[in-house]
């Protein structure tokens, strides 16, 4: 008997890294999602040691297919700050509205930890921020842009880091919010893509590393080792096959897909609570 629970538990893991890995790159809200499926399938949440697992697990994956642009842009950086070269000047500049881009999130996260805690697990708040974010994603649906990195401005940046603020409300998609906020300030959509992603990567490991000391004291953690395990493994394969996904979407434009999507499951949710 207690096999067969432990099998439920890690088919239970697997389902969430699954979710976890497929809505992470997609603009239609990781966290969000995990909190449905808890609700409407009664898995049970697990904890914040799982949390840091499958979001360490997606930026590995956001890591390794951007790989190639980060390796050229930190080399251009360094060579930048070596010969204070014009040809490199743009890598640098861009290193630096990553981290100006990062800032409101990082303190409104810290100031607001509470009251993001207290709100994330109210499915009603969830389905109408998918609805939002279901709006802002078919206003934007035809942009193209043509500002390329060269010509990217500090407002602009400040402006992503604050549509990135705004994705701490639970249901709101943290890429969804940078990306519409990006073409909409005339980016291209490759560029809107990568700034998006990259600026995913100081935020997860930031939050990560805060939580390191939460996970080393986690008293369940040797028991669930190989849940966690199975939750990364699969949130990591997922969240790969799900950015490629996206990248391939974005280009052809078709971002109306989650639009449509979002309304969907948005007004699902509402008329299901409406009804139950």
């Amino acid at each position: 008997m207690e096999s067969g629970v432990q099998i439920v538990e890690w088919v239970q893991y697997l389902i969430l890294g699954l979710i976890q890995g497929i809505t992470e790159p997609i603009p239609v809200s990781s966290s969000g999602h995990l909190v449905l499926v808890q609700y409407f399938l009664g898995l049970e949440s697990k904890g914040l040691t799982f949390e840091v697992f499958v979001n360490f697990a997606s930026l590995f994956a956001v890591i390794f297919i951007y790989r190639k642009d980060l390796l050229r842009l930190i080399s251009g950086a360094l060579k930048y700050i070596q010969t204070k070269s014009p040809e490199h000047e743009n890598d640098f500049r861009f290193w630096v509205y990553l981290v100006i881009a990062t800032v409101p999130a990082a303190i409104a996260g810290l100031l607001l930890e509470d009251w993001i805690s207290t709100q994330s697990g109210k499915v009603s708040i969830i389905a109408i921020a998918l609805l939002l974010t279901g709006v802002a994603l078919f206003v934007i649906r035809k942009l193209k842009g043509t500002k390329t990195e060269s010509q990217m401005t500090l407002k602009a940046v400040i402006i992503v880091g604050l549509a990135q603020m705004v994705a701490l409300m639970p249901g709101i998609s943290r890429s969804g919010a940078t990306i519409v906020a990006a073409m909409g300030l005339g980016w291209t959509r490759e560029l809107a893509l990568r700034f998006s992603f990259f600026l995913y990567i100081p935020v997860s490991l930031g939050s990560g590393i805060l939580a390191l000391n939460d996970v080393f004291n986690d008293p369940y953690f040797s028991d669930k080792a190989f849940g966690y395990g199975i939750a990364f493994v699969a949130s990591l394969f997922a969240s790969y096959f799900a950015l490629k996904i996206f990248i391939n979407i974005m280009k052809s434009g078709k971002l109306i897909y989650f639009s449509i999507y979002c309304f969907v499951v948005g007004f699902g949710v509402l008329g299901y609570l409406a009804l139950s």
